[in-house]
């Protein structure tokens, strides 16, 4: 997939507001394919939403949403399925991992679901990101800021045309943010995938050709 474009959508819990002011809402808006953009937003604006309007997990919104100027609302199950396999990868604000399960395990059920990341490279980016030793440590009994670096990598373990990495360093140091950058972009420049990321304050800093206002 090379484009997603945005017509005029809109929250529906936002109809009866007046006083919106966005570069994202109510316009008219493409992404691209080996592009990196930023959506800045307050809290409450609806950033979160966003991303699950375009990876299909919710659909309360006005306008459209096209993938490749194909309307979004008639895809199919087999379709959704075939999106989120090969074509979106997300990085959840909440995360969303088993906490009773270790930290290589909730990276191993998407891995060997698509079969797609070689496990020196997964174990080398445990290391990159300073976690390697909590490889075998649940997940419920690691800080918010480790999980954020375990959800990076098992994001990453997929094939992709658009990441949305839905306000991923907000735990953690300037450190770990930036490596965790250098992973994000290496493996989108890889993929040749467009980069989509969030934040409503600190954002991971990257060469983004386009900043958006939510």
């Amino acid at each position: 997939m090379e484009k997603i474009h945005l017509q005029h959508v809109l929250p529906k819990v936002f109809l009866q507001r007046t006083d919106i002011v966005s570069d994202v809402w109510l316009k008219d808006v493409t992404f691209e394919k080996e592009r990196l953009y930023l959506v800045e937003a307050n809290s409450g604006t609806g950033k979160s939403s966003l991303c699950s309007f375009i990876y299909g997990y919710r659909n309360d919104y006005e306008g459209k949403i096209l993938f490749d100027e194909e309307d979004s609302r008639q895809y199919t199950i087999s379709q959704w399925t075939e999106m989120r396999q090969r074509h979106f990868a997300l990085l959840w604000q909440e995360l969303r991992m088993f906490p009773e399960l270790t930290a290589m395990e909730n990276v191993e059920i998407k891995n060997k679901l698509t079969g797609f990341q070689k496990k020196d490279v997964i174990r080398g980016w445990f290391e990159q990101l300073g976690i390697a030793d909590k490889m075998d440590a649940k997940i419920g009994q690691m800080s918010f800021g480790q999980q954020q670096r375990v959800a990076m990598i098992r994001t990453l373990c997929q094939p992709f045309d658009f990441v949305f990495v839905d306000e991923p360093i907000s735990h953690l140091d300037d450190t770990n943010s930036a490596i965790m950058g250098d992973i994000l972009i290496t493996e989108a420049k890889r993929q040749g995938a467009g980069v989509i990321a969030t934040s409503i304050g600190k954002h991971i800093e990257l060469n983004y050709d386009k900043i958006l206002k939510l």
